[in-house]
């Protein structure tokens, strides 16, 4: 582990198991030793051959954060599995609430002033992990081969077993997850009649409100209207007698 003073970088050593005409991937964790938010930066002396992600970001404080290197296909073995290849990760302190939208190459510039730690990764390579061999080496003396075909027979069975079940647990996996999107799809469906059913009936609440308004209006105009007329007739027969 390098353990520089704001940031850990584990492994130090970016080691693939390289394989002709295979994508190979290594992950880097980074480590922020300190209360302050860090930003990284990683550079290669071969960029057209790896792929970093991401190349760049921000580790919050006393956080960890994954960088996963894939180094391209290649067409050719490397001589004697040497590799030249080295990376270069570069750190520093940013402002509180910082993304990584905020990290420009002037963060970097020492030359600028900026306190700019700094970290070399080398690469190697490593053959590839081999696969267990299907021919056992060899049995103890008074065993059978029918024992050893049995026993082969067993594991087979037990890993058969074991494939069939964690098969079943994703289906059902699967069929509960299916479930759950359903039920979510039928509440919200729900929901969304409950609003239009209530938003209907304060449209019709609002509607009547409106139409007593003018049935109370039409009946006080009326009202007046008959009060003058009676005042006429009591005016005129007052007068006449």
């Amino acid at each position: 582990m390098s353990t520089g003073e704001l940031l850990s970088i584990e492994p130090q050593e970016l080691k693939f198991p390289f394989e002709l005409k295979k994508q190979i991937s290594c992950s880097l964790q980074l480590s922020n030793k300190t209360d302050s938010y860090v930003a990284f930066k990683v550079k290669t002396t071969n960029p057209k051959k790896y792929c970093v992600r991401p190349n760049a970001g921000i580790v919050l404080p006393r956080s960890t954060c994954d960088v996963i290197v894939t180094m391209q296909a290649q067409k050719e073995s490397p001589s004697d599995m040497q590799c030249k290849d080295k990376f270069l990760l570069q750190s520093v302190i940013t402002h509180d609430g910082a993304t990584a939208k905020d990290i420009n190459a002037e963060m970097f510039n020492k030359e600028a002033g900026h306190l700019v730690e700094e970290c070399k990764l080398r690469v190697l390579y490593v053959s590839p992990p081999q696969p267990p061999s299907p021919v056992p080496e060899g049995s103890e003396e008074g065993s059978s081969p029918r024992g050893s075909a049995s026993d082969n027979g067993n594991a087979n069975s037990a890993e058969f077993s074991n494939a069939s079940r964690a098969f079943a647990e994703r289906l059902e996996s699967q069929d509960k997850s299916s479930e759950a999107k359903a039920l979510i799809s039928k509440l919200t469906e729900e929901k969304n009649s409950a609003i239009q059913q209530n938003t209907k009936l304060r449209q019709e609440l609002e509607l009547l409100k409106r139409e007593g308004n003018k049935n109370r209006a039409g009946v006080s105009f009326m009202f007046v209207i008959f009060v003058g007329l009676l005042g006429i007739i009591l005016g005129y027969l007052m007068k006449k007698s």
